[in-house]
């Protein structure tokens, strides 16, 4: 269990993080999202250890992050910008980790013919997404507790994408590891995490479950006789309105049957029902804040 309470950061007396806390579950991918600037990478190497928080704690399994040494074995970050030594490449990459880790032979063997990667090759002239995979390769066979990945999927091209989520699905099939994404890639985020957490000014200002949070917002296609405006809907909780003739779309955070059932108190002519994807349910909790 990763418990985060209360974490504050601070950059040139400018708040980045403030009064910061979620947990993030064994087993589980959590989807780290937020707009550009929000801290998410920031919020990562906190986890890891490199940061050092200014207030609050960051613990995995009751060991602190930063304070406890030991514990930073089970931890690994794998950075937007991975930085690798000049002239260095796979196999020599491998006796680096392998002085700080206990690595997974098989499952290194196994992931460097998965990415196809040239073990003997300089990594310097490998491509942004082929350097992503080496990050990936040994991520993966080094086993963590947890695995920390910020812009996870940037420069991986379509199969690459499959096969790493097939290979990260077959760890944690294993082993009870807790992983933490952060990506502006929603759909990739949607078809492979089971919890998620929206970061807006220094703040996890939602968090939870990512199948039940989708199916407590509905998108409804209503139509009425008589002309409504949003005041008529004070009655929901309503993320995004919409009128069009006499045509009404609105977004509403609640439970569906709850929902349904006083919209057709309304007796409207038109009812339709039409779920949110992970993309629109980020879009409409920023933007009904007044993001």
């Amino acid at each position: 269990m990763l418990t985060i309470d209360n974490v504050c950061k601070k950059f040139d007396h400018r708040v980045i993080l403030d009064d910061l806390s979620f947990e993030v579950a064994d087993g589980s991918i959590f989807g780290l999202v937020g707009v550009n600037g929000s801290g998410k990478s920031t919020l990562l190497r906190l986890i890891s250890g490199i940061y050092e928080p200014e207030g609050g704690s960051i613990c995995l399994n009751g060991l602190d992050t930063y304070k406890d040494v030991e514990v930073r074995k089970d931890i690994v970050f794998v950075s937007d910008e991975p930085y690798y030594p000049f002239g260095a490449n796979i196999e020599t990459l491998k006796e680096f980790y392998s002085s700080f880790y206990d690595l997974d032979e098989e499952a290194y063997l196994k992931n460097l013919k998965l990415f196809g990667l040239d073990p003997k090759r300089s990594i310097s002239n490998f491509s942004k997404g082929m350097k992503r995979q080496t990050s990936l390769l040994f991520a993966l066979a080094i086993h963590p507790k947890l695995l920390l990945l910020d812009e996870a999927f940037d420069g991986l091209d379509p199969v690459v994408r499959l096969n790493f989520k097939k290979a990260l699905a077959d760890l944690l099939e294993d082993e009870q590891i807790s992983v933490i994404i952060s990506s502006h890639n929603l759909k990739e985020l949607e078809d492979i995490c089971d919890s998620y957490g929206i970061l807006e000014n220094g703040k996890v200002t939602t968090y939870g479950d990512l199948l039940q949070s989708k199916e407590n917002v509905n998108k409804y296609q209503l139509a009425f006789k008589e002309d409504l405006d949003k005041d008529d809907f004070n009655g929901f909780e309503v993320l995004s309105f919409e009128k069009l003739g006499q045509v009404y779309t609105l977004v509403i955070k609640g439970d569906r049957e709850e929902t349904e059932a006083k919209l057709q108190q309304m007796q409207p002519l038109l009812c339709n029902v039409l779920p949110v994807n992970f993309e629109e349910l980020f879009i409409y909790e920023v933007e009904s804040r007044g993001k």
